[in-house]
C-alpha cells in the first residue's frame, strides 16, 4: 500500500452495524495514520467521564485539568493523545486544519496564548490495527468511512456523533441509528 493511493489518514471510520458486542459498537474513530505497517486512529465518541480514576491520577497540566478527556481506543489505556486545530498547524496535520500531538506540555504552551480558532480533544489510549488488519476489517464490511470535519470533531455532542453522522449518510443508515442498541428491548 501507498500512502497516496489507499491511506485512509484523516478519514472516520463508523460502526457500519457489525460490530455489536464489541468495544467499538457504535463508534467514530479519526484514522490518524495508516501506511503499510497498520494504522492508528482515536476514538471520538466516548467519554471517561468526570469522575474516572484515571483522570484524578493524571499529573495533568493546570490548563488541561478541568477539560473532559476521551476514550481513544483499547491500546494503552494510560497513552494520552490531543486533537486540536487553530489558524495555523505547523506539524502533524490529520487532515487539513486539525493536528494531533502527544506532548501535552506542548499542549499547555499553546492554551497559554489567545486564539479564537482554537479547540481541542484529549484522549486517553488509541485504536490500532496490525498490518493489513484493518484492510480486512473494511474488506467484511465492519466500517464505513466518512470525510470528517472540525465542526463535527469539536462542535458536535460526542455522544451523539455516530447517531448524527448515520442519519446524514441515507436511509438505511438512519434506520441503524435510530434502532435501539438491544433489538430484543424494542
Amino acid at each position: 500500500m501507498t500512502q497516496a493511493d489507499s491511506s485512509l489518514k484523516g478519514q472516520l471510520l463508523l460502526d457500519g452495524g457489525n460490530l455489536a458486542g464489541s468495544f467499538f459498537h457504535r463508534s467514530v474513530v479519526l484514522i490518524c495514520h495508516h501506511d503499510d505497517q497498520g494504522a492508528f486512529g482515536l476514538m471520538l465518541n466516548r467519554s471517561l467521564g468526570s469522575n474516572h480514576g484515571l483522570k484524578s491520577a493524571l499529573k495533568l497540566p493546570e490548563p488541561l485539568q478541568n477539560r473532559p478527556i476521551f476514550i481513544g481506543g483499547p491500546v494503552q489505556p494510560g497513552a494520552m493523545s490531543f486533537l486540536w486545530t487553530d489558524a495555523f498547524i505547523e506539524h502533524n496535520e490529520v487532515f487539513p486544519g486539525v493536528g494531533m500531538g502527544h506532548d501535552l506540555d506542548e499542549l499547555s504552551e499553546r492554551l497559554q496564548h489567545y486564539s479564537p480558532q482554537r479547540a481541542f480533544r484529549l484522549f486517553s489510549g488509541y485504536a490500532g490495527w496490525s498490518p493489513g488488519q484493518l484492510e480486512d476489517e473494511l474488506q467484511r464490511e465492519a466500517w464505513l468511512i466518512h470525510t470528517p470535519s472540525q465542526k463535527l470533531l469539536f462542535e458536535q455532542d460526542p455522544a451523539k456523533l455516530w447517531k448524527h453522522i448515520m442519519c446524514q449518510r441515507g436511509w438505511e443508515e438512519r434506520l441503524m441509528a435510530e434502532a435501539p442498541e438491544d433489538l430484543e428491548a424494542n
